[in-house]
């Protein structure tokens, strides 16, 4: 079956319309508040959080989850409790649950993650980012300095709302080239609150950056980037410089909340900004 022609997941999302001023309060408590704490406290309150949802008492906030965010009533059927256990024992092995079977596809290229894309774009047409009085360019989301990355490259941002999978996948066969971890902040990623600059937290959040480098010898930047409540980002024991990847091979996971920018050699084929994307499905 092709995720180009059939859903793994559930794909309703909504695109809040959040008024100005209201976006405008949201970003000033992000930014100007949470964002101003020291990061170190930020990373104790979000794993505090993330925490209760590793307590056996949150398995029973599941079934009422699903019955709330999904249409598909058999939409646990296409996965599995995660690390090879038998049940999910808790709402954050639902979080980071398993395809059962990774989702077929005949695409050269594929997306790595499923949500919202919120941001789609030339590099060169992309404008940079005030973070702390710092002007930032698309290139810091990915720990490069600006020319690093081609200009004709396309940047994307997938955000991942709590209801998507939250596994990241390779979206190419290729050789992993670097991996880089970039300390940072945990902002709020939703984009709609970000009404010029849905990408803001990616320049600022901590994040892990994966190169991963085609047979054709163009790199393609991924950027896993955590926000509130992500207790960790744990890259998978495979993805280390020098080893080969195969398109859809797991690169990461989150412990709640995310966001996953990519750029790219070639803009996507079917998808613009605001539209829903899924992993294996034709980039």
């Amino acid at each position: 079956m092709d995720v180009s022609s059939a859903h793994y997941s559930d794909p309703t999302f909504t695109v809040f319309k959040v008024p100005k001023w209201r976006a405008y309060f949201y970003q000033f408590l992000s930014i100007t508040v949470w964002g101003n704490l020291p990061s170190n406290l930020q990373k104790s309150v979000s794993k505090w959080y993330a925490s209760v949802y590793n307590k056996p008492i949150s398995k029973y906030f599941i079934s009422p989850y699903i019955k709330i965010n999904y249409t598909d009533s058999n939409y646990l059927e296409k996965f599995k409790p995660p690390f090879e256990k038998r049940d999910f024992e808790c709402f954050q092995d639902f979080f980071i649950r398993e395809f059962k079977e990774i989702p077929k596809t005949g695409s050269e290229w594929v997306w790595p993650c499923e949500g919202l894309l919120c941001e789609e774009g030339k590099l060169h047409q992309l404008r940079a980012a005030q973070v702390k009085c710092d002007t930032r360019h698309v290139a810091t989301v990915f720990g490069l300095k600006e020319g690093v990355i081609p200009a004709n490259y396309t940047f994307t941002n997938v955000f991942l709302h709590n209801k998507n999978y939250h596994r990241i996948h390779s979206p190419i066969d290729g050789t992993i080239t670097r991996i880089q971890h970039v300390p940072g902040d945990l902002v709020v990623l939703r984009p709609w609150i970000y009404k010029q600059d849905p990408s803001l937290p990616a320049f600022r959040n901590e994040r892990y950056n994966v190169d991963i480098t085609d047979d054709l010898g163009r790199t393609w930047y991924l950027s896993i980037v955590g926000g509130p409540a992500v207790g960790t980002i744990e890259l998978n024991e495979k993805v280390q410089c020098g080893n080969s990847i195969g398109k859809l091979d797991q690169l990461a996971l989150f412990y709640l909340g995310s966001t996953c920018c990519m750029a790219a050699p070639r803009p996507p084929q079917f998808h613009k900004k605001n539209t829903f994307v899924e992993v294996g499905m034709r980039y």
